[in-house]
């Protein structure tokens, strides 16, 4: 790369080429002038050839090339003659001037060399201000010129001195203690311009990437000079403003000094003056300026005349070059958005933010340019539409490192070393693209090798290379005799310690100038001395400057107070925590906390390393668990960083405070949380940060995802992404990817190891690119994926291309969409997709804004035929394709003249599974010589042609395919909607069918194509919305005729009408295999009602037919299969069609037409002539009552009908009547149901009566009015078995009135009353009837929201007599009703009272009340207070009851006190126990309690108490009254609290209840020591029989000494040990006693903590319970072993009713072995197999099982990975469970399929209550069929179906239809 300042820009050429323009236009106005001045300068002969010249320009241009070919000398004479005499302008003047030498630094001499002096004093401003003293026009020139030049003079000295070779050549003895400074010779640095000529960005919204640049998607950036940026690119006296950004250390500083001391060599002429400002000194200014102070003041001031200088300043604007260096550091606000309001004017004093802005505006010093640096953070607002030349400094290149490194070590002869060891180290290579870290590594790689040229090995991060640095440089001042390093640093400690101080303290207060007071003297020695701080002049006004100092480099103050944190006493935890944080790329508005950070958190994230700790220690003169502890609360918060939302940049500086810190468990703990996926959007990034980001992804386990959108970035980022072995998804979007991006990829992806998919789009990559991209990626044999879209490939290499894609064997995607592509390519492809191997499918369709083409791919597993022509009459070796190819072509505007090239395509591949031919131009010409191509094309699935162009000569052919092509099963046609799609079927189905009879066929029946194919499959016609009318179905009915295979014909959205109608059913008996017929919307009138009903009757195999004449017209007939009978003579006439079976049922459905009362009776005289019509269902039709009574005096007539459904109608009361009359009309009616006054349902049985007959009569609005009439109906029929009047409004009143009524005659029913708004008064009314009637057995009452009110009446004798009363809202007087009610009540035997209000004092009324029963009588109350009371006072009450009690049960959790009595046959006087009750003062009382308790429990055989708090007093009293009781035989004490010492005593006291048969101690969390205790106490209780101690923490040792008791219990019929912490060892233990227990019937042992070896053995033992009932062992995690032993033990258990597995881990292969052997257990009632993963084949093996279980009654299959593949046989197996009750198949994978099957077995399961079909896929058709076949099944309670992808208006109205539909959670 050449240098950006040329020597030949001060060449004599290239000046007057500058001038001349202007200088020809000049001089053709003064064309003698000219003449005659040359004259002095050229010889005459030279000019005598000019008078023939008449144009004056042209004479002019002769002249001046004369001139200038005359020599140096001469041109500069003449020069300075034309500036002294004529009046130039002054930008041609300075031109000129600089074409003589004025200005040169070369020719610079003294101001006041006399004029006329013969030397080398160069001739200009200085020469002509001693000519003439006459005060003319040229001598006012000259005065105002005089002082600006000795300015300029003045300014190139001063930069000269600052800046330029003397600077450095004074300060060579410092070069090398100088870091940072760059003292070698400058080295171009790497520029980008961006093309992007103003800055638009959106300043409200902060984004990833770098703040002030623009978006990288919206611009190119290209490779710039520095002579580039001051090439004008406005118009002239415009401010120009260019902005420079850079990362910190990429030489921003040293560039704009560089380009000060090039100004000052004349290299830069355009300009006359240049200024530079450093941001961070004009921090120090306090005062406001105007521009001439700014100017003068602050940089230069002019040795005279000021005035004169600005003035000439403000008319040379446009000469003047302003430098403003570090925008960054400013600390002020720079938001000025204002500032020019007012018009600034150049004598009123501004801030440093507005002057800046001012002259970025143009409103100070107009025409100048403005050039400003600033590392990368956000612009000011006013910047952003001023800015005309945005770039960015991006340090080095792998070329300038290598110059730069280069002339470091030029004087050594190690430089190659030197070099070497750059280039072959990746990470260090990164480094030093950044300049500043450049001359870091090379101070370090020098001192190294200078030490060891053998072998160095450098620091591995930035912050261990400034401590190796700092090292460095106290070593080369104190030299090897200081001693090493621990004691270098003893002895600067405390000259460092304060240098951190200074650092840190600057940066807290945003200061980066520090004044000698400001810095300790020892720290200012210390610090000159190892070139840590440089010394400058400060000026903050017009007098005498101070002496600033400040860090050589603001990363050093960075390093030196991020070292303060770390070895600072007073730095805590806290504040350290405090300190630290990521720095984004863009900063806020108002932000303002860290603008000096950029690098802070990197070097204390450096200084938490292992590496860091030693230097730390010595420095902080701590210990090592001190430096750790703060370095692990750096490594703390690095980890809790990256478990926040960070953005792309901020991501990238968490991966360079990682890689600082090289602690590879860090980078692990940071990938996880960063979710291995890592996205990059919109910022550039640099070698450096790509190894940071390696580092950290390589440091983890996992596969990463690298996502880079729009990020600028270089080659040099490739290499280093080449070493991440751990990205598996990489992806490139942008522009800026093209060709050469690709090919430094394609030598990265190598080393990829893991890569599975990679994404180049949005790029400009062409077909070559892509080509090497894919070359290299071949060699990638993991990758999977490859994404192409967006390029620029249109020509691509196919056959090479597809050739290496071949050769990737896991390859599986390429996508090379949006590349325009070419027809001709797209074909070209497509014939080299089908012939690859490996290639699956080709999707390609041209849309208007975007283009598809993917290619997908599979591993091969075996070789594909590619021969041409393939077909199949040809007697070759046939070999089954391996592949299934999908081939799409849509929109690719294929025509018929390219049919002859997609038959060859489509021939050339034997495993087509797909072809998409949609939306092209093939027409009917083309399609015609497709199809005719079809039989010789292999295609398994379907081809679809929609969408070209076809007619219905078109559509003739695709049904002609049907009969030429066998595998063609589906034509589906629309012309309205352009659809034209073939399916076909697998050859596979077509060996499957049945062989032919006759061994051989001769060879004139070979020759015959008809007789020589094999049998057809049934096909499937739908010629739908094509307006076909009754005229075109004779040319379709004659292409129909030839395929007499057809079994769905669907002819729907046509204009056939009534006459179609009839011409097709004409042809109907034609179609032999026909099962569907739809007729859809084709606009025909009732009279085909008729005629279709009609057709019940003519055609016998009809099956269903649903009519509708509604909004949409449905017509859809269903056919019985037909048996297939073959002639032997050929498969052509080989079919028959015959019924298969005797129909069992047809169905006939007419909605939503409006039939009156002719056209009903007309309707069901057809229907009546029909045979097995069972279902009738005429909803929504507006049936008057007329006709409702036609249709039910039809019903004798209906024999085989089994369900009638009117819905959608609304019913008047008197046709209510009638319906309930039709009991009295046809004695086959079992159920008139009718719901909302709208819906009716009446089911029919066989002809006996034996069945029970029912009536419901739900929300009908039924008041007191219609209850005569009602029973008056009733009565004719001898009442019903059920009568549901629930949701009605009969009162109080009507409650009465329906009671009269029952209680007149002898009845067996139960009568559903709820929601009937009835009263406490009415209940009590009800109560008073209940009590005196002697047929009435229960009565049910709740006055809650539920509303129930439930009576059940009996005709025979029947002991019981039950009330039930539930939260009533009974008052006191209610109450007192109540009792005197119940004292009348003889027979009772069970009365249930449920939060009624009864106080305690009623309940005491109560149990007086209830005295006069024969027999045993059962009182439960539930109220509040029972849960308040203590034991002791509900004993109290009890012992108040009369009678005998004989059971006690309390259980306060659910508030209730539950008593049984048994009352003797002579009861003692109500006076004689009132006034003994009164005898029991509190004192007597408490005395004679316990005597009192033991006289009425004597009898007490059941004792409950739960969730109780036993006191030591109640404890005593049930240990010494209670357990000893003779007759005692269960007791429970669960979830109760008892003092430890109260447990011992309890179970002491157990060992006396030798009655003793159930005992129940679950949920106490009984202790170790509890139970040996206990297993003492069982010895004493030989009758035990079920022994219940779950929710114990019973460990193993606990069960084995448990078993040890039970080895003696001979008669233990049932154990609970569930949910404890039985491990192998108790269960193995248990498992040797159960071989012993012969009589043992139930056991659990759910939710304990076994393995599978401790399941296999439980399951041995188990087989030897021969009479085990129920066996619940869920919630073990048993897995498939345990439950294949068990499999193989089932046949042992003969017994078995009672099976719960759920929550085992058994899978399919021990679900298959238990499901077959479940067969052996007939006797099962219930079986739990919930929330294990059983598999298909486990469900079809227990669907095939379950006949064999006539006494099932439950199964639950609740997450069991349940699909509709299985449902069929599922379905198919509970018909056959003729005592199933409730079926759980929530959560599970159900769709529409499978709850269609389920909802086809519901009318078959009679006793079925409750189907649970939650969380399933069940959308709208599964919902609806379910709601339909729940209409003919009266018995089901609900079916629970929340949370299925069921609409909601759907929901809600097929809840409406049916509430026993539950969409609802609850």
């Amino acid at each position: 790369m050449q240098p950006p300042f040329r020597n030949d820009d001060l060449d004599l050429e290239a000046a007057v080429a500058r001038a001349r323009p202007q200088l020809l236009e000049f001089l053709s106005h003064h064309p003698n002038w000219l003449l005659t001045t040359s004259r002095r300068f050229l010889p005459g002969v030279v000019l005598n050839g000019l008078d023939g010249i008449t144009d004056h320009k042209v004479k002019v241009s002769v002249l001046l090339d004369l001139l200038e070919k005359a020599g140096p000398a001469t041109w500069k004479q003449f020069a300075q003659s034309l500036c002294m005499e004529c009046n130039l302008p002054l930008d041609l003047e300075i031109l000129l001037l600089s074409s003589a030498g004025e200005g040169n630094l070369s020719q610079k001499q003294e101001a006041h060399t006399d004029v006329s002096a013969q030397s080398s004093v160069p001739k200009g401003f200085a020469q002509r201000r001693h000519c003439n003293n006459s005060v003319s026009d040229k001598d006012v020139k000259q005065q105002r010129l005089d002082s600006p030049e000795k300015y300029r003079h003045l300014l190139i000295d001063s930069i000269c001195r600052r800046y330029g070779s003397r600077r450095a050549a004074g300060a060579a003895a410092q070069e090398q203690t100088q870091p940072l400074a760059f003292n070698q010779a400058f080295v171009n640095l790497v520029i980008q311009q961006s093309k992007a000529s103003r800055l638009k960005e959106r300043t409200d919204k902060p984004r990833e990437g770098v703040a002030g640049a623009p978006k990288p998607e919206e611009c190119a950036d290209t490779a710039m000079k520095v002579s580039d940026l001051f090439r004008s690119v406005v118009p002239s006296g415009t401010t120009k403003v260019i902005f420079l950004f850079g990362k910190p250390g990429t030489g921003k500083t040293m560039l704009m000094h560089w380009i000060c001391q090039k100004w000052a060599e004349g290299a830069l002429p355009q300009f006359l003056f240049t200024f530079l400002f450093e941001f961070r000194q004009l921090n120090l200014l306090k005062r406001k300026l105007t521009l001439k102070e700014l100017l003068f003041d602050l940089f230069l001031q002019p040795e005279d005349s000021p005035d004169a200088v600005f003035q000439y300043l403000l008319e040379n604007a446009s000469h003047t070059l302003i430098i403003f260096d570090g925008l960054d550091e400013f600390a002020a606000n720079m938001d000025m958005s204002s500032s020019s309001k007012g018009g600034p004017t150049l004598t009123s004093p501004m801030s440093i933010s507005e002057l800046f802005a001012d002259l970025c505006h143009g409103n100070l010093l107009p025409g100048c340019t403005v050039l400003v640096t600033s590392r990368p953070k956000r612009l000011p607002d006013f910047l952003l539409n001023t800015v005309d030349l945005l770039a960015e400094i991006w340090g080095f290149d792998h070329e300038k490192v290598e110059e730069y490194v280069s002339r470091y070590f030029h004087q050594y002869s190690f430089k190659e070393q030197a070099i070497a060891h750059l280039k072959n180290n990746t990470k260090l290579l990164s480094m030093c693209l950044i300049p500043a870290l450049c001359y870091v590594v090379c101070i370090c790689l020098e001192y190294l090798l200078l030490k060891h040229q053998m072998s160095v090995e450098l620091p591995q991060t930035m912050t261990q290379f400034y401590i190796k640095m700092l090292l460095i440089f106290i070593n080369k001042q104190q030299g090897e005799h200081a001693g090493g390093e621990e004691a270098q640093l003893n002895c600067n400690r405390k000259a460092i310690l304060g240098l951190c101080d200074l650092a840190l303290k600057g940066l807290e207060d945003k200061k980066l100038i520090f004044y000698v007071g400001d810095i300790p003297e020892h720290v200012k020695e210390f610090a000159s001395l190892h070139g840590l701080l440089t010394v400058f002049e400060v000026k903050t006004n017009g007098t005498c400057p101070e002496a600033g100092y400040a860090f050589v480099h603001l990363s050093l103050q960075e390093f030196f107070a991020a070292l303060c944190l770390m070895v600072s006493k007073r730095v805590d935890k806290n504040y350290l925590k405090k300190k630290f944080s990521l720095k984004s790329k863009w900063t806020l508005k108002n932000e303002a906390k860290t603008e000096f950070m950029e690098s802070f958190h990197i070097f204390l994230s450096g200084l938490s390393s292992k590496e860091c700790r030693t230097f730390l220690m010595l420095l902080a003169e701590k210990d090592e668990a001190w430096v750790q502890d703060k370095q692990d609360t750096i490594l703390q918060s690095l980890k809790k960083l990256a478990a926040t939302h960070l953005t792309g940049p901020k991501v990238i500086e968490l991966c360079h405070c990682t890689f600082e810190t090289q602690d590879l468990k860090v980078a692990q703990h940071i990938g996880s949380l960063l979710n291995f996926k890592y996205e990059f959007k919109n910022f550039r990034l640099t070698p450096l940060d790509m190894s940071a980001l390696v580092f950290v992804m390589n440091s983890g386990q996992h596969l990463t995802y690298l996502d880079f959108a729009g990020c600028l970035m270089d080659v040099d980022c490739l290499e280093v992404l080449a070493g991440c072995e751990n990205v598996e998804h990489l992806s490139f979007r942008s522009r800026r990817c093209g060709d050469d991006f690709a090919a430094a990829l394609s030598k990265s992806l190598q080393g990829m190891g893991s890569l599975k998919k990679l994404e180049l789009t949005g790029g400009s990559m062409t077909a070559e690119g892509m080509t090497n991209l894919v070359q290299a990626s071949s060699q990638c044999l993991q990758l999977e994926e490859i994404n192409l879209q967006d390029n620029r490939i249109r020509d691509l290499e196919v056959k090479r291309v597809m050739d290496l894609f071949s050769r990737m064997e896991k390859l599986k995607k390429i996508d090379l969409s949006s590349n325009n592509l070419s027809l001709n390519a797209v074909l070209l492809l497509a014939k080299e997709v089908v012939m690859c191997q490996n290639a699956t499918e080709l999707r390609v369709r041209y849309q208007s804004m975007k283009d598809t083409v993917i290619i997908y791919f599979s591993a091969p597993s075996g070789k594909v035929p590619r021969s041409l022509h393939l077909r199949w009459e040809e007697k070759k070796e046939h070999v089954t394709p391996t592949r299934h190819v999908k081939l799409c072509l849509q929109d690719c505007s294929l025509s018929s003249q390219h049919a002859e090239e997609i038959i060859a395509i489509l021939q050339s591949c034997p495993s087509l599974s797909e072809v998409d031919l949609s939306g092209n131009k093939l027409g009917d010409e083309g399609c015609s010589c497709l199809l005719e191509s079809l039989t010789w094309i292999s295609i398994s699935k379907q081809l679809d042609l929609s969408q070209n162009h076809l007619s219905v000569n078109g559509i003739c052919s695709l049904l002609k395919s049907v009969n030429t092509c066998q595998k063609v099963v589906e034509v589906q046609v629309s012309l309205c909607c352009e659809t034209a799609v073939l399916r076909f079927t697998a050859d596979r189905e077509f060996a499957s069918l049945p062989p032919r009879e006759e061994p051989v066929f001769s060879t004139d029946d070979q020759q015959n194509g008809d007789e020589n194919q094999t049998p057809t499959a049934s096909k499937k016609i739908r010629l739908t919305d094509s307006r076909f009318q009754a005229s075109d179905l004779e040319k379709l009915c004659a292409v129909l005729k030839e395929c007499n295979s057809i079994s769905e014909l669907d002819l729907s959205y046509n204009h056939l009408g009534d006459e179609g109608l009839l011409q097709l059913f004409r042809f109907l008996p034609n179609l032999k295999m026909l099962s569907s017929l739809k007729l859809n919307d084709n606009q025909i009138s009732l009279n085909s009602v008729f005629f279709l009903a009609q057709s019940l009757s003519t055609l016998e195999h009809i099956k269903t037919m649903n009519l509708s004449l509604g909004h949409m017209q449905v017509v859809h007939l269903t056919f019985w299969e037909r048996i297939r009978v073959r002639n032997t003579s050929r498969w052509r006439s080989s079919f028959l069609a015959h019924p298969k079976h005797e129909a069992k049922g047809r169905c006939f459905r007419l909605k939503d037409c409006r039939v009156g009362p002719e056209d009903v009776t007309r309707l069901c005289h057809i229907l009546a002539q029909c045979p097995q019509l069972t279902e009738i269902d005429l909803s929504g039709n507006s049936l008057s009552d007329q006709s409702i009574e036609r249709l039910l005096s039809f019903l004798p007539y209906l024999c085989h009908l089994t369900l009638l459904s009117i819905r959608n109608t609304t019913f008047s009361p008197r046709c209510m009547v009638l319906l309930i009359n039709s009991f009295n009309l046809c004695e086959r009616i079992r159920m008139v149901e009718l719901r909302s006054s709208e819906n009716a349902f009446l089911h029919l049985g066989a002809s006996t009566r034996s069945q029970k007959t029912s009536c419901r009569l739900t929300d009908c609005a039924i008041g007191q009015g219609q209850i005569d009439e009602l029973c008056r109906v009733l009565e004719q029929h001898g009442w019903l078995a059920e009568v549901d009047l629930s949701r009605n409004q009969l009162g109080d009143e009507g409650l009465r009135c329906l009671l009269d009524h029952f209680y007149q005659v002898p009845v067996t029913c139960s009568l559903n009353l709820s929601h009937n708004r009835i009263s406490q008064d009415g209940v009590l009314h009800l109560i008073d009837a209940f009590a005196t009637s002697g047929n009435t057995t229960e009565v049910q009452v709740s006055l809650c929201s539920k509303a129930t009110l439930i009576i059940k009446f009996t005709s025979r004798d029947d002991p019981r007599k039950i009330l039930r009363l539930a939260e009533c809202n009974f008052q006191p007087e209610h109450l007192e009703k109540l009792c005197l009610l119940l004292e009348k009540c003889t027979g009772l035997t069970e009365y249930i009272s449920s939060n009624n209000n009864m106080t305690v004092q009623a309940a005491e009324r109560l149990l007086h009340s209830l005295r006069k029963n024969p027999g045993p009588l059962k009182i439960s109350i539930e109220e509040p207070w029972v849960g308040k009371e203590s034991v002791t006072n509900l004993l109290e009450l009890a012992v108040q009851a009369c009678g005998n009690i004989t059971e006690i049960t309390i259980c306060k959790d659910k508030t209730l006190f539950q008593l049984g009595i048994k009352f003797p046959r002579c009861l003692e006087k109500v006076e004689s126990v009132v006034s003994r009750l009164h005898l029991y003062k509190p004192g007597i009382k408490h005395a004679c309690f316990y005597q009192r308790v033991r006289e009425k429990c004597a009898q007490l055989q059941e004792l409950r108490w739960s969730h109780v708090e036993l006191h030591n007093d109640e404890a005593e009293m049930l240990v010494r009254i209670l357990l000893p009781l003779p007759e005692l035989k269960k007791f429970g004490l669960t979830s109760s609290s008892i003092m430890p010492t109260g447990i011992d005593y309890l179970i002491t006291g157990l060992q006396n209840c030798q009655a003793i048969e159930e005992l129940n101690l679950g949920y106490m969390e009984l202790s170790s020591a509890a139970i040996p205790k206990l297993v003492l106490g069982f010895r004493e209780m030989p009758s035990l029989k079920r022994l219940i101690l779950n929710h114990n923490n019973i460990s193993n040792d606990g069960c084995s000494r448990l078993t040890e008791a039970l080895r003696n219990m001979h008669y233990v019929e049932e154990i609970n040990l569930s949910h404890n912490n039985i491990g192998d060892p108790g269960l193995m233990n248990l498992a040797a006693v159960l071989l012993e227990m012969q009589n043992l019937k139930r056991i659990d042992l759910s939710g304990n903590s076994p393995s599978p070896a401790g399941g296999e053995k439980l399951m041995e033992a188990l087989a030897y319970c021969k009479h085990i009932e129920e066996l619940l062992l869920s919630r073990n995690v048993f897995g498939d072993r345990t439950a294949v032993k068990l499999a193989l033990c089932l046949p042992h258990m003969t017994n078995l009713r009672i099976l719960h597995l759920q929550n085992n881990n058994i899978g399919p292969a021990g679900g298959m072995e238990l499901a077959r052997a479940l067969v052996v257990c007939g006797l099962l009632e219930e079986i739990s197999l919930s929330e294990n993963y059983l598999g298909e084949g486990s469900i079809h093996a227990l669907s095939e099982g379950l006949p064999c279980f006539e006494h099932l009654r439950k199964i639950d299959l609740k997450l069991c990975g349940v699909t509709d593949d299985a449902s069929k046989s599922l379905s198919h197996g509970f018909r056959q469970c003729p005592s199933m009750e409730e079926i759980i198949l929530s959560w599970n994978a159900l769709g529409d399929g499978g709850a269609r099957e389920l909802a086809s077995a519901l009318p078959g399961m009679e006793k079925l209550k409750m189907l649970d079909l939650e969380k399933n896929r069940i959308g709208t058709r599964g919902a609806t069929k379910l709601a339909e076949e729940l209409a003919k099944c009266p018995e089901i309670q609900f079916i629970r179906l929340w949370d299925n992808p069921v609409p909601r208006d759907l929901a809600e109205n097929l809840t409406s239809q049916d509430p026993r539909l539950c969409f609802s959670f609850y």
